[in-house]
């Protein structure tokens, strides 16, 4: 087996709660959400993400606007929509209930 293609789809299983966290605790252009990614040591291209960031928004869980940059090109900052708080927060409790489960699981018991 290649624990290298387990690892990644157990990353991508978490991805979109993740991303969804970051923005949940302040409004995030992407190259934002990659680098707090990458400081969490959860590597993600911004070639995946934009995908999921514009799935997300489609479905009505996440909105952004635009803001100029002195630096640059004007930054698109995604935040969430009341729809993706109420998403966000099923995805959080699904994440406790499997990682409470995975701890009991993994964990000797005497």
């Amino acid at each position: 087996m290649n624990i290298d293609n387990t690892q990644s789809q157990m990353r991508k299983g978490i991805l979109e709660f993740c991303i969804l966290s970051i923005i949940k605790r302040n409004e995030s252009y992407p190259s934002e959400i990659v680098e707090q990614m990458k400081a969490a040591n959860l590597h993600i291209l911004e070639g995946t993400l934009y995908p999921l960031l514009t799935r997300l928004k489609n479905a009505e869980m996440l909105t952004y606007r635009w803001v100029e940059s002195n630096a640059g090109p004007p930054r698109k900052y995604f935040s969430l929509t009341d729809k993706g708080i109420a998403f966000y927060e099923e995805l959080k409790a699904t994440w406790e209930e499997l990682a409470a489960a995975v701890s009991q699981v993994t964990t000797p018991h005497p």
